[in-house]
């Protein structure tokens, strides 16, 4: 007559016992988070130059001729942020550049450097890949306006996309040689610019952002 409540009993120890040893599943990690867990959808990203290092504008892939900034930075709000492994997504709305020099013929300083066509698209996978897109119908564009013997002049340049690279060594983004083409400006402004750049550290709110 006992057995089983006896065996209902040895089941619900041995439930229990599972339990005690086994501890509950942790909840996967999305593809961005912090130190405070997942990086939540609307959260503002924000990352300088890596320190020591320079946003580079130059004319060709291999040289060291153009525009040169000791400062650049940018702000990116969190538009999906699925979980890992996968690709969240942000729009960013903000890209700055300063404390700029150009070592071009003629070039006597850089005025201003400012990016149109905000906001763009970015996509970061889990495997590290940055894609920057503009939206339907539009392109990546910079304006760079330098200061001449002959006065000043504008420099527009576009390209159709943007891909880096970021890196949980340093909580990083990279752009290496990215290629950019003159659409509009005078024969001062060169044909081709290759834009590199290291963002470091990527933060949410201050603490450092790592991609899963």
């Amino acid at each position: 007559m006992r057995t089983r409540p006896l065996l209902a009993l040895a089941g619900t120890v041995a439930a229990l016992s599972l339990t005690a040893v086994t501890p509950a599943s942790a909840a996967d990690p999305a593809v961005l988070t912090t130190a405070n867990g997942d990086v939540a959808v609307g959260d503002v990203l924000t990352a300088s130059l890596a320190s020591g290092t320079n946003a580079t504008l130059y004319s060709s892939a291999t040289g060291t001729s153009g525009v040169s900034c000791a400062a650049s930075g940018f702000t990116a709000t969190v538009t999906d942020n699925p979980t890992a492994p996968g690709t969240a997504t942000e729009s960013l709305t903000g890209h700055t550049f300063g404390s700029c020099s150009a070592n071009v013929v003629g070039v006597l300083g850089v005025t201003s450097i400012t990016v149109n066509n905000l906001a763009y698209s970015t996509a970061v996978s889990s495997d590290g890949t940055v894609t920057v897109t503009p939206a339907a119908g539009s392109t990546i564009q910079t304006t760079v306006v330098l200061r001449t013997l002959l006065g000043s002049i504008n420099c527009v340049y576009q390209a159709p996309s943007l891909t880096g690279a970021a890196s949980n060594a340093d909580n990083s983004i990279t752009f290496t040689g990215q290629h950019f083409t003159k659409s509009s400006g005078s024969s001062l402004c060169f044909a081709n610019g290759y834009f590199t750049a290291k963002y470091a550290p990527v933060t949410d709110a201050g603490a450092v952002v790592t991609v899963n």
